[in-house]
C-alpha cells in the first residue's frame, strides 16, 4: 500500500515537472527564457522543453504589429495657438530579448516619447499649416521614435494624427477667414467672367466692323469696276458709232447726207432758240454753215484714212 502511494506521488511529481517544463509557444509570439536568473534564449513558435528548476519563462512578448492610442495633449504652434492633438501609433517587437532587458516598459516609454516629439513638431509650424502638413509631421515623429526605440528591439512602423482641435474662438476666426476667402474667390471669378465677356463682345464688334469695312471696300471696288466697264462699253460703242459714221461719210453720197444732217440740226437748234426767247443772236455770215460742213467732211475723211 505504501509503495502504491509512493508510486502515485512520483507520478504526480513527474506530471507537475512535465507541465512546468513543457512549453508550447503560439504563433507570432516570443518567450524569453532565464536560466538561474540570467538570459538564456528566446523561444519562438512551437513545442519546447525547459530544464526543470533551472530555466523559467521570464517574459512573454507578442510579435504582432500593435496599435497604441496616444492620448490627446495640448500643443502650442509656432504662432502661439494652443491645439489639442491625439493620434495612434503602430509598432512591432522585433527582438524580445532587448525588449525585455533594454527598458522596463517599452510601451509606456514609446507613448511618452511620441507625445513629446509631437509637441516639438507642432511647435515648429503655424496653425494653418498643421492641417495641411499632417503627413510630414507623421513622418518626422516616426523617424524620431524609430531611432529611440531601436536599442529596445522595437520597430515603430507608423504614426497617424487623428484629430487637431483648436480652441473655439480660433475655429470661429478660421471659419470667417474661409468664408471671406470663398467670397473673394467668387468676386474674382465673377469679375473675370465679366472681363472675358467684355473682351469677347469687343472682339465680336471688331470682327463685325472689319467685315463691314471689307464689304464696303468690295462694294466700292465692284462699283468702280462696273463704272469702268460701263465707261469702256460707252467709249467702245461711241468709237464704233463714229467709225461707222466716218465710213458712211466717205462712201458715195455720204458727204451730201452729212451736210444735210448738219443743216437740219443747225436749223433745228435755231428753232429751239426761237422758242426759248423773243430775242436771239443770228450769225452774221450764214455762209459759215457751208464752211463748217466742208470742214467736218474733211476731218471724217482723214480719220477714215488713218
Amino acid at each position: 500500500m505504501e509503495s502504491l502511494i509512493v508510486s502515485l506521488g512520483l507520478v504526480f511529481v513527474a506530471i507537475v515537472i512535465l507541465l512546468k517544463t513543457a512549453v508550447v509557444v503560439p504563433q507570432q509570439n516570443g518567450y524569453v527564457i532565464e536560466r538561474l536568473g540570467k538570459y538564456a534564449k528566446t523561444l519562438n513558435a512551437g513545442f519546447h522543453i525547459l530544464i526543470p528548476f533551472l530555466e523559467r519563462i521570464a517574459y512573454k512578448h507578442t510579435l504582432k504589429e500593435q496599435a497604441v492610442d496616444i492620448a490627446e495633449q495640448i500643443c502650442i504652434t509656432n504662432d502661439n495657438v494652443q491645439v489639442g492633438v491625439d493620434g495612434v501609433l503602430y509598432m512591432q517587437v522585433l527582438d524580445p530579448g532587448r525588449a525585455s532587458y533594454g527598458i522596463g516598459n517599452y510601451m509606456f516609454a514609446i507613448s511618452q516619447l511620441a507625445q513629446t516629439t509631437l509637441r516639438s513638431e507642432i511647435g515648429k509650424i503655424d496653425l494653418d499649416r498643421t492641417f495641411e502638413e499632417r503627413g510630414q509631421i507623421n513622418q518626422n515623429v516616426v523617424a524620431e521614435l524609430d531611432k529611440a526605440s531601436d536599442p529596445w528591439g522595437v520597430k515603430v512602423l507608423r504614426y497617424e494624427i487623428k484629430n487637431i482641435n483648436p480652441p473655439q474662438d480660433v475655429l470661429s476666426a478660421m471659419e470667417k477667414q474661409m468664408r471671406a476667402e470663398r467670397e473673394k474667390r467668387a468676386v474674382i471669378l465673377n469679375s473675370e467672367g465679366e472681363r472675358d465677356a467684355k473682351i469677347n463682345e469687343a472682339e465680336g464688334d471688331k470682327q463685325r466692323l472689319i467685315k463691314e469695312s471689307e464689304a464696303v471696300k468690295m462694294q466700292q471696288i465692284n462699283e468702280a469696276e462696273g463704272e469702268a466697264q460701263a465707261i469702256l462699253a460707252v467709249a467702245s460703242a461711241t468709237a464704233e458709232g463714229l467709225k461707222k459714221v466716218a465710213n458712211a461719210v466717205i462712201s458715195q453720197g455720204g458727204p451730201d447726207a452729212m451736210q444735210l444732217r448738219i443743216a437740219e440740226q443747225y436749223i433745228g437748234q435755231f428753232g429751239n432758240l426761237a422758242k426759248a426767247g423773243n430775242t436771239f443772236v443770228v450769225p452774221a455770215n450764214l455762209a459759215d454753215l457751208t464752211s463748217m460742213m466742208a470742214l467736218a467732211t474733211d476731218i471724217a475723211k482723214r480719220k477714215t484714212a488713218e
